[in-house]
C-alpha cells in the first residue's frame, strides 16, 4: 500500500482509506456483522485511515468503529470523525461552544477515545468557515486534549479556500473523482503549499465509477442514491457527484473501456484520485469485505498512463463538465 504523511499531523497513513458512512445507513442495509468484517478486512489490507461521523446512523457508525478499535488495538490507525450535522436547525448560530463540546463528548464516548485523532466540521453552513469564534473554540478544544487536531469537510471549492485561511487547519475533505475535477485547479495546490492534508471523498461517484450500473439500476428506498438524486435531503453533489444518473452511467461506461485488464474500473478510478498531486488519502466505502480488499489493492497498483489521463479528461469535458463544474 502506498502511504502519505497526513499534512501537519506528521502521521503516516495509507493512500486508500475506509469510509464508514454505509455502516450508519443511507446506503441500504449493512449488518453489524458485515460492517465489522469490512473494517477488519480493510485493516488486514494495510488500510490505516478510517473516516466516520457522528450522524451516520445517529452515531452507530462511530459505535462500530469504536468496537473495531478495541478489537484491533493498533496504534498505526488514524480515525477521523465529523461533527456539526447534529445542529437542529442546521444554522450558523448552532455552532456554539456548548454544542461543539457536547458533540465532541458524544463522539469520544462512542469511539472509546479520550482524545480524538481528527475532528472535521461536517459541511457546516457556509458562514461558519468565516466565523473566528468557531475556530477559536476548536483551538481551545485541542488545547483541552479533546482532539489532536481539526479539519473541515466542504461542499464547494470556495468553502475550501476560505477554510485554508485558518492557521491551525489540519485537513480538508472534499469530493474529488474522475467526474469532479474542479478541486484540482486551486484547492489541491493551495493545500499542499500550506501542508494541509486532502481527504478525497466520494472517489467512486457513489458507485458510478465502479462500472456496475446500467440505466435501469435501482437502489433500496433507504439508499441516498434513491432519495437524494436532486438534493432532497442534503447537498445534491453527495449523490453521484451531482451528475444526472443516466448521463453518469453512459460516461462511466466510457471510463471502464479505458481500464486495463489487470484493474477493475473501481481500482482504476481510485488510482486516478490518489495520483493527483496533493491528495493524501481517498476514502471509498465498502458494504462487503471483498470490496474493502479490492479497494485497498488500488493503493499498490501502477499509476495511470498519460494517454489514459488525457482520455479521461476528454470524457469529463465532453460529458460531465456542464453538469458539475460551475456548481461546486
Amino acid at each position: 500500500m502506498d502511504t502519505s504523511t497526513m499534512g501537519r499531523t506528521g502521521q503516516t497513513i495509507s493512500r486508500i482509506g475506509q469510509g464508514c458512512w454505509q455502516f450508519g445507513g443511507d446506503w441500504g442495509n449493512v449488518s453489524d456483522e458485515t460492517a465489522m468484517k469490512v473494517l477488519h478486512t480493510a485493516a488486514d489490507s494495510d488500510v490505516t485511515f478510517f473516516d466516520t461521523a457522528d450522524v451516520y446512523g445517529d452515531g452507530h457508525s462511530e459505535e462500530l468503529v469504536g468496537r473495531f478499535l478495541k478489537e484491533r488495538a493498533d496504534e498505526s490507525l488514524l480515525v477521523a470523525t465529523k461533527m456539526g450535522r447534529r445542529a437542529d436547525p442546521h444554522e450558523p448560530d448552532q455552532f456554539t461552544a456548548k454544542n461543539l463540546r457536547a458533540w465532541n463528548d458524544r463522539s469520544r464516548t462512542l469511539l472509546g477515545m479520550d482524545t480524538l485523532d481528527l475532528v472535521q466540521l461536517h459541511c457546516p453552513p457556509t458562514p461558519v468557515y468565516s466565523d473566528d469564534r468557531v475556530f477559536d473554540i476548536l483551538d481551545e478544544m485541542v488545547a483541552e486534549g479533546r482532539m489532536k487536531g481539526y479539519g473541515v469537510s466542504v461542499e464547494t471549492v470556495d468553502e475550501a479556500m476560505t477554510a485554508l485561511q485558518r492557521p491551525n487547519l489540519r485537513s480538508i475533505q472534499i469530493i474529488l473523482n474522475i467526474f469532479r475535477r474542479k478541486p484540482l485547479e486551486e484547492v489541491l495546490p493551495a493545500a499542499k503549499a500550506q501542508n494541509v492534508a486532502i481527504i478525497a471523498r466520494v472517489p467512486l461517484a457513489s458507485g458510478l465509477l465502479s462500472g456496475r450500473f446500467s440505466e435501469e439500476s435501482t437502489f433500496a428506498p433507504t439508499d441516498h442514491r434513491t432519495f437524494n438524486r436532486h438534493g432532497e435531503s442534503f447537498d445534491q453533489g453527495e449523490t453521484f457527484s451531482g451528475v444526472p444518473f443516466a448521463e453518469g452511467v453512459a460516461a462511466a461506461r466510457e471510463v471502464a473501456a479505458l481500464c486495463p485488464p489487470e484493474m477493475t474500473p473501481a481500482q482504476f478510478a481510485l488510482r486516478w484520485v490518489i495520483d493527483q498531486d496533493g491528495v493524501n488519502v481517498a476514502i471509498p466505502g465498502a458494504s462487503r469485505p471483498e470490496q474493502a480488499r479490492t479497494n485497498a489493492e488500488a493503493g499498490s497498483m501502477p499509476s495511470l498512463s498519460t494517454e489514459q489521463l488525457d482520455a479521461l479528461e476528454e470524457i469529463y469535458d465532453r460529458r460531465i463538465r456542464q453538469f458539475v463544474h460551475s456548481r461546486w
